[in-house]
Formats: C-alpha cells, sequence, structure tokens
C-alpha cells in the first residue's frame, strides 16, 4: 500500500470509496512482492500495479465488483492458459491478490496510519484475507510496538492477541508476509489466513567519505528507497551543497559516529554500510566497530579500495585483533565486476552487491542462466 498510499489518502480524506487490490502471496517467479497495491479510484483511475502489467485488467475489473458489492475478494493468478485466452502470469510465477474496498467507513484508521508511516514510526495492518466464514473476510487491526496502542480487532481477543504479538515481531524485521492460524487465532491451524503489511522505516544507507564517489552511492541508495546518511570526519568535504539526495550529512569521525547509533539502537539488519575513503586512518577504527566483538547486525558492509589497499586493510584489521571470521564479512573490494569506471558506475556496481546479496543473486547474466529469475527474501 506505501506505494500508492499518497492517492488512496487523498480520495479517502474526501470521503471517496476506492477499490485496493493488494499482492498477499507470491510463488516462483511473480513479478511483484507482497504489499504491493493497486488501485481502482472513485472516477474508474487505475493506480499501482500487482504484477507489472499481466494482470492488472482482471484485478481492474474484480476492483470495480468489489466497490458495488463491498465484498472483499482473494483472487489467485497463475501461469496463463493460451488456449483459453486465461488470465495470468506469463512469467510462469503465481500471486494471491486481495481486493478490498476503502473508505472513511471501510478503513477509518487510515489516516492515522498515514500519518505514522509519513513520520517513519513503525506501524503494521493486519487484516483477514480468508476465513471460514466469509462474513469474516477484510477484518482488520492496526498493530504498533510494544506499549502503542492498537486499533480494530480481528473478531476475538484471543486472536487479536495472537496476531499483535506475531506482527510485532514481523514489524521489527521489517516483514511483510501473509499467517496461517485455526479460525479463533491457533498457531498450529489452519483455513484463516491473516495478511500483516509491515510499514517499518526506511532501511538505512551508512555511506563514509565525503568524495564524488560517495555522492553517486547516495543518489542510488535515495532512488532504491533507502535513508542515506553521509559521514565525514571533514567538514570542508560533508556539506548539504555536496550532497543534496542524502537525507543527512554529519560532520563526525566514522567510527565515532557508528558507536553512538549502535547506542542509540538505530541501527538495524537491514542497515547497509559503505565504506569510500580509503584511508586508513579513517577506515581501519570504522571497520574495528563494524566488523569487531560489539559490532551491530547489519545487511552489508562494503569497503573501497584497490586491492593493494584491500591487503593492507586486512593487515592492519588483523594487528587490531579482528579474526578472520569477522573479517569474512567485508565485501572488499566494494561493489560488483561491471568493469565500472566512473562514480556513477561504480555507484550500480555497488547497489547491484547490495541488491544480489539481499536476494540471493549471483550477478551472472540472466541469459547465461536457467530457472526462476526472482527470488524470495529469505524472511517470507
Amino acid at each position: 500500500m506505501r506505494d500508492v498510499l499518497e492517492e488512496l489518502l487523498t480520495w479517502w480524506q474526501a470521503g471517496e470509496t476506492v477499490a485496493v487490490g493488494t499482492v498477499v502471496g507470491t510463488w516462483k517467479s511473480a513479478p511483484r512482492q507482497p504489499g504491493a497495491s493497486m488501485l481502482v479510484g472513485p472516477g474508474g483511475e487505475a493506480v499501482g500495479s500487482v504484477s507489472g502489467g499481466c494482470v492488472e485488467g482482471a484485478v481492474y475489473q474484480l476492483g470495480e465488483e468489489v466497490t458495488d458489492s463491498g465484498s472483499p475478494v482473494l483472487q489467485r493468478y497463475g501461469i496463463s492458459d493460451d488456449e483459453a485466452m486465461g488470465v495470468g502470469l506469463t512469467c510462469g510465477g503465481i500471486l494471491d491478490v486481495f481486493v478490498e474496498r476503502v473508505s472513511r467507513e471501510d478503513f477509518p484508521e487510515l489516516g492515522d496510519v498515514a500519518v505514522d508511516i509519513a513520520e517513519g514510526r513503525p506501524v503494521a495492518v493486519a487484516t483477514v484475507v480468508e476465513h471460514p466464514d466469509p462474513a469474516e473476510v477484510g477484518r482488520r487491526l492496526v498493530v504498533r510496538p510494544e506499549g502503542e496502542p492498537t486499533a480494530g480487532s480481528l473478531g476475538t481477543e484471543r486472536l487479536d492477541d495472537t496476531v499483535i504479538d506475531d506482527a510485532r515481531g514481523m514489524l521489527a524485521q521489517g516483514r511483510t508476509a501473509t499467517l496461517e492460524y485455526g479460525p479463533e487465532g491457533q498457531r498450529r491451524g489452519e483455513g484463516m489466513r491473516v495478511f500483516v503489511a509491515s510499514y517499518a522505516p526506511r532501511p538505512r544507507m551508512l555511506v563514509f567519505g565525503a568524495i564524488d564517489f560517495a555522492a553517486a552511492v547516495a543518489r542510488v541508495g535515495s532512488f532504491l528507497g533507502y535513508r542515506v546518511t553521509v559521514c565525514d570526519a571533514r567538514p570542508v568535504f560533508a556539506t548539504r551543497t555536496r550532497f543534496p539526495e542524502a537525507d543527512e550529512v554529519v560532520v563526525k569521525w566514522p567510527h565515532k559516529y557508528v558507536e553512538e547509533q549502535v547506542a542509540q539502537g538505530q541501527l538495524d539488519p537491514r542497515t547497509v554500510a559503505c565504506v569510500l575513503t580509503h584511508d586508513p586512518k579513517f577506515d581501519v577504527p570504522l571497520l574495528e566497530v563494524l566488523l569487531g566483538d560489539d559490532a551491530p547486525d547489519l545487511a552489508y558492509v562494503g569497503a573501497m579500495g584497490s586491492r593493494r589497499t584491500h591487503e593492507d586493510r586486512l593487515a592492519r584489521l588483523r594487528e587490531s585483533g579482528l579474526t578472520e571470521e569477522q573479517l569474512a564479512r567485508l565485501r572488499s573490494p566494494i561493489g560488483l565486476d561491471l568493469g565500472a569506471r566512473t562514480p556513477e558506475e561504480t555507484a550500480v556496481s555497488v547497489a547491484a552487491e547490495i541488491i544480489a546479496l539481499r536476494w540471493g543473486g549471483g550477478g551472472e547474466a540472466l541469459s547465461d542462466l536457467d530457472g526462476a529469475i526472482h527470488r524470495h527474501h529469505p524472511h517470507t
């Protein structure tokens, strides 16, 4: 829903009724991940996408029907049947799309959810998408971190408590997925499916070294949806003017900054760190913090430099006490082998390595490979 929230909120605030189709489950080579949404607006407008074009027409038609009936529908789309001209995914994937009606009456909590998302506060929306009793489908529960209020209900206190507990764990991971329970919330049961959409704050990208390559990496990081911080101890280089696309520019010794962020709980397993200074007086103390005994659990730590610089850096880190297991977490020289030369090309190389590491890609040309193109996140 995040990708279409601006348009949805505008119509919701105006008192309009909108059909929302959301991907709640994917298998094989489905092109979109759970949470991708498409709207059918009050004037027949189509906004967003659930499949990159394969089944949008069918979802649009279903959205019109749901707007009229008010009854939500869970629809599965699979491999297209060419002989029957059936609706499906030519890529060979399978996806479940939940189509529901949204208005002030249907989803009164949407305004508060939108404010949470806009202000970077974690919030999850749990929706019953399948149930033995059709009247229960579409029930919704808004879940926030421990100590903060919830809103709505999925039907019973037991069920709410179970889903709240599970959703908070998913929210902490930034994970969106469909969970299965028994009709009363039994964890080992079946028959009821609840889609939990987590809206955690944007993942962070830390870029160390206020150089031209850092400006390009910051641009690509922002494009990929990261909240980008550029950090350098040199105030003459670390300026907002030089890094307009970064969310923040920090003038501080990098290792001190990371220590502060760890102490404040600001880094999580989605955070990526790009060390671009290739200067040992900055890099070595920083990498000691990023890789050492008390290192934060990060998704990626990469460091720029030639192979000679890399070997010298490793020697210094070994002297400081880092183990081979700790050093194995370091991606250096940073990036994939794309033959990159310019800052912009190098930034694409770095982004490609981050993406490949996240999804389990190998970086080879797809034309040289067989099998599925799209991989699923290990947490989904």
